[in-house]
């Protein structure tokens, strides 16, 4: 075999290579990043030694096509004591949609809380000193819109509310209708694409609409549309009863 017929074929080797490296780096960067409790806060006395906390991914991925996507949602008992008999719910606002959560039932319409469009109650018999539940949750989010999640702990009754991370948002503010799949962050409040293209909408108050620096000059060079950045809406809390 010839040396350059060789050279060729190591080539293309290592094009191939370096592609699958290319295929798989950017599939790990899709999935769920590391759980966090942004957003969260003590409401209600949880009893002497138990503490309640949730957390949700970092980051969750939007399918541009169908406007599916899913995630964790996890309860943790950080104390010293069992929780006994606890609930956590599921809840979605706005653009988000609680579509199912994996071994929990759907929240009548009438109890809801103020402001959400869907929710799932997931009842917990007991959760041990340090121990976790994570359930699975299947969800619609409409990228035209700003969308936020809530996740309450409350007792068996739901008479009180010993945990509440959110209403919290997921968001972009780099959106890519032309991508098939959109990165949301949490706590980061979507900024929607305007109709018919890839230029973000200018209503509401603003400010800095510029690039960010080299970074929306990286994003132009190819061929986005650029990073642009707008004051965040004040959060609402809202607390469950």
């Amino acid at each position: 075999m010839s040396s350059r017929r060789m050279t060729t074929i190591a080539g293309s080797l290592v094009t191939a290579s370096f592609s699958a490296v290319m295929i798989l780096s950017a599939t790990a960067s899709a999935e769920e990043g590391p759980g966090s409790s942004k957003g969260g806060k003590a409401v209600d006395e949880a009893p002497a030694g138990v503490k309640l906390t949730t957390l949700l991914p970092e980051q969750i991925s939007v399918d541009n096509s169908s406007e599916k996507t899913d995630l964790t949602a996890t309860v943790k008992n950080e104390g010293t004591k069992d929780s006994g008999e606890i609930r956590l719910l599921v809840v979605g606002f706005d653009g988000l949609t609680v579509n199912n959560v994996q071994g929990c039932s759907s929240i009548a319409e009438s109890d809801l809380p103020e402001g959400s469009n869907s929710g799932f109650s997931c009842p917990i018999d007991n959760l041990a000193a340090g121990k976790s539940k994570s359930y699975a949750v299947d969800a619609s989010f409409d990228l035209g819109k700003t969308g936020k999640i809530c996740l309450p702990v409350q007792t068996g009754d739901g008479k009180k509310t010993f945990w509440q991370q959110g209403p919290v948002p997921f968001g972009t503010t780099n959106p890519s209708p032309n991508a098939p799949a959109t990165p949301l962050l949490l706590g980061t409040d979507n900024q929607p694409v305007a109709p018919g293209g890839d230029e973000l909408p200018k209503t509401g108050p603003v400010r800095d609409l510029l690039p960010a620096g080299a970074a929306g000059a990286a994003l132009l060079a190819a061929g986005a549309a650029g990073l642009w950045w707008s004051a965040r809406r004040p959060r609402q809390e809202v607390r469950t009863q």
